[in-house]
């Protein structure tokens, strides 16, 4: 609220006066002054007239005030008392005092006197903005309201009235006493009244009184506008203000959620039949007769009234939604007529012949009722004699243009309903959805309209000048391409459009308003805008069936035959392409979660040609790729593996530049391998101390010798022999190998020092925990600690083992020969001497001649 002081009894006697005259007037004596200058027979030279600031008081005691005046190059003087009037009144000048209070004695003074007054933030603003000084013959304290027209309805007190005109100029606002179309805002007191109908109707926003007060105490904040949505949605006056509903006829979710959304938009609800009541609701398709007489106070209003209310923000008119009992009951269609647009309708339908006809004679929806008609006329077409007893080919076709026909309907529905609505400019308290939100629901429904609505035309004049040899596979030959184009967009994004309803639903109460509205009207047959969007998702499949349903009803002998299969084949060509991009664009945004699931991962993961195979959750058993114990998680890819860690503290969470909150990176990125590096696979036996272990034999690039990483699978969905044989298989694409098989090996724990024994147990996790914390964080992955010692000992284990005797001499020679290395990793790359036969070694016979194990 303003400060009671800032209006004093000399300020009334123009406050409540029709600012329009006086601004008109001011406007043609400026229009006089203008052509008077101009004109070309004044010769004599006007005296100069310089505008000079006079700083009243604490004015002058502000030396930002100071500077901004030296800035636009503005003379000031200063002045301590009224009593200095006199002294600075001048021909040369036109003073303009800058008063910082406009609630003291001076400021009622120099008003009284007619002199031009302006507070502090005109100057700054205009110094600011490099602008000239506003011309106003009020006091102007602040430009917030500059440009403003306003008017109020409502007000029974003059004081409160008095006040807010008061301040309205005070902040450059104009006050207009009729409502007419160049109001910009409407302050209303109550809902009710010629200007708050007119206001509604135009679209004006409707403000609540304290949206003048709240402006008022922000007058010193520079660049603050009054008009901005931000701070104008605070005040605005809510649809149901002053209202108490009551429902009649409604479940009780319905209830609850409509008792809910009351509330939020500023109503109060009672129980039906309280006489405290402004509006009872009803359920008109319920509710056939009140259960009372209802006062002459109270508004009987439909549903629509309700959800209207809303989806406009401010309230409807209740004269255009008043509930009336019929006086004769009328049969009411009890069949929805888009819930007949299925493939097989007709035949699914027989027994209720009679009464689709009739519903088809009534909506008009198709030229052919299904009845077996003398002949099929329609007023745009030529049209010949149809004989009494069609051909099976041609009922078939009849229903292919029945539906095609019922489907444009919907497609047309959609379109007219929801989509234009909402795209609509102008709309009443703002547009109810974002462009990219209308964009991302109805996608390419305008483009798949138009398609349909040519083959729809071109199978009605098929049918109205039916003959058995015309052809009815080129129609969909002829607009394959466009079919191809026009609906992978859409069924590939069908599921984004879904979610994007149902969010938008929740969170934006006008646009569930406007859903309500339109939803129940005849043309949506009692289905929800989504149930609609789900039908060109099932479209194509029942073209496709109703043509082979017309194939097998066509004569060998007939041209169509051969024709019609090409139209199958090429409607399952737009399928399968349909398939394989909506394929594509869900791996994409496997990859795309990936990237957001795992903090630091590379950002040359995103590729048009990788997609995510399978995720594994595991444990570390070794110290690579991670400490022992630790939680990994393994992402295959068609060409590369993932390895990420769990994150040990996740802190914050990520807000994206369009506002959206995504919840932190649950995993820590540590490489991102080829799956060329991955030389063979290790199938861990079962032991009592290891259970659903697997290792990989590894070597990057950069290294000299191979590495060893070992795991335990968690993941009980998956068995650990699938997930090996589907990440062989991978591997051998990658590296262009047939036999996939021969990258597994299976190998015992003992023999690569693998176990599991300690993995749940509590002390062991805690010894981990110790281990880890004393560790650096930023150690880096390094592939260079290679278990040589385990490698040794499993080849030397492992050919004994295998052949089921001890090594041969031969064998002896190899193993000295490797132990007499210093490692392992110094052995030449890309030859591991004697590893080839510990790897590929596959039936009893033993080798004498080592191989490459790459």
């Amino acid at each position: 609220m303003a400060d009671s002081s800032v209006l004093t009894s000399t300020i009334e006697r123009t406050s409540l006066a029709d600012s329009s005259i006086f601004d008109s007037k001011v406007t043609e004596i400026s229009k006089e002054n203008v052509l008077i200058g101009s004109a070309s027979y004044v010769e004599e030279e006007m005296p100069q007239i310089e505008t000079r600031m006079i700083l009243v008081q604490e004015a002058g005691k502000q030396e930002e005030l100071i500077q901004a005046l030296k800035e636009i190059k503005v003379p000031f003087v200063k002045m301590e008392s009224v009593e200095e009037l006199e002294s600075l009144d001048s021909p040369e000048f036109e003073n303009v005092f800058i008063v910082m209070d406009f609630q003291d004695s001076v400021f009622n003074e120099l008003y009284k006197t007619d002199h031009r007054i302006i507070g502090p933030p005109v100057i700054l603003n205009c110094a600011q903005k490099g602008e000239p000084l506003p011309f106003s013959c009020r006091p102007l304290y602040c430009t917030s309201m500059m440009n403003l027209v306003l008017c109020f309805t409502g007000f029974r007190k003059k004081e409160e009235l008095v006040r807010l005109v008061t301040l309205v100029h005070h902040m450059g606002g104009v006050i207009r006493k009729d409502f007419n179309s160049k109001v910009t805002h409407l302050v209303a007191n109550c809902t009710q009244g010629e200007k708050f109908r007119i206001a509604v109707s135009l679209g004006t926003p409707i403000m609540k009184p304290e949206w003048i007060y709240k402006a008022w105490e922000r007058r010193n904040e520079q660049d603050f506008c009054a008009s901005v949505d931000d701070f104008r949605n605070e005040f605005k006056v809510p649809p149901f203000q002053d209202c108490i509903l009551s429902f009649l006829g409604f479940s009780d979710e319905e209830k609850t959620n409509m008792e809910e959304m009351t509330e939020m938009q500023g109503g109060n609800c009672l129980p039906v039949g309280d006489e405290r009541c402004t509006h009872l609701i009803v359920e008109e398709n319920i509710v056939k007769e009140l259960p009372f007489e209802p006062s002459k106070k109270l508004y009987v209003v439909k549903q629509e009234w309700f959800w209207g209310s809303i989806q406009m923000d401010a309230r409807a008119g209740e004269t255009m939604y008043l509930y009336e009992k019929a006086n004769t009951p009328e049969l009411k269609k009890s069949v929805s007529l888009l819930s007949l647009n299925t493939p097989n309708s007709n035949r699914k339908r027989r027994r209720l012949k009679e009464t689709l006809a009739q519903l088809s004679r009534e909506t008009d929806m198709s030229p052919f009722p299904p009845q077996t008609p003398k002949s099929c006329t329609k007023s745009s077409k030529n049209s010949t004699p149809v004989p009494s007893k069609q051909s099976a080919r041609w009922q078939v076709a009849k229903e292919l243009y029945q539906t095609e026909s019922n489907y444009v309907n919907i497609l047309a529905t959609i379109i007219q309903l929801f989509q234009v609505p909402l795209e609509e400019e102008g709309q009443r308290g703002g547009p109810i959805l974002a462009p990219e939100e209308i964009k991302t629901i109805f996608g390419s429904i305008p483009d798949i309209f138009d398609v349909h609505t040519k083959i729809k035309d071109d199978l009605e004049d098929l049918i109205v000048n039916w003959d058995e040899s015309k052809s009815i596979g080129d129609i969909f030959l002829k607009y394959s391409k466009d079919l191809v184009k026009t609906y992978p967009p859409f069924v590939n994004f069908f599921e984004m459009s879904k979610e994007t309803i149902i969010k938008c639903e929740k969170q934006k109460p006008r646009f569930h308003a406007f859903l309500k509205i339109n939803q129940a009207k005849p043309e949506c047959g009692r289905q929800s805008l989504v149930e609609l969007l789900i039908r060109p998702v099932q479209r194509l499949p029942s073209v496709a069936l109703l043509l082979n349903d017309l194939k097998k009803h066509t004569a060998e002998e007939n041209p169509d035959k051969s024709t019609l299969e090409k139209a199958i084949g090429s409607l399952k060509e737009v399928m399968t392409h349909i398939n394989e991009d909506k394929r594509k664009t869900e791996a994409q945004k496997q990859i795309f979660d990936v990237v957001y699931e795992v903090d630091g991962c590379p950002a040359n993961l995103l590729s048009s040609h990788r997609s995510l195979v399978q995720r594994v959750e595991t444990i570390s058993l070794g110290e690579h790729p991670c400490d022992r114990g630790e939680q990994v998680t393994l992402f295959l890819f068609n060409d590369c593996l993932e390895i990420a860690r769990k994150r040990h503290k996740v802190i914050g969470t990520f807000r994206s530049p369009h506002g959206h909150t995504r919840p932190p990176a649950s995993l820590k990125h540590i490489h991102l391998m080829p799956l060329s590096q991955i030389k063979k696979v290790l199938d861990i036996r079962e032991t009592e101390d290891c259970h659903n272990a697997f290792a990989l034999l590894v070597r990057p690039p950069t290294e000299r010798a191979n590495v060893l990483l070992s795991f335990q699978m968690t993941s009980e969905e998956l068995p650990k022999e699938n997930w090996l044989k589907m990440l062989c298989r991978h591997v051998a694409n990658t590296i262009c190998k047939a036999d996939a098989e021969n990258l597994i090996y299976s190998a015992d724990p003992e023999s690569f020092e693998v176990n599991t024994k300690d993995m749940d147990s509590t002390l062991s996790r805690a010894s981990r925990a110790i281990k880890k914390t004393s560790k650096k964080v930023t150690r880096a992955f390094s592939f260079s600690k290679t278990p040589k010692r385990a490698l040794r000992r499993a080849l030397m284990t492992s050919q004994s083992s295998v052949e089921g005797r001890s090594p041969s001499s031969n064998d002896k020679h190899v193993m000295s020969r490797l132990s007499s290395t210093s490692s392992l990793a110094g052995i030449p790359s890309p030859s591991l001497v004697s590893l080839p036969s510990f790897f590929e070694r596959r039936s009893h016979t033993l080798s004498r001649s080592t191989t490459h194990l790459i």
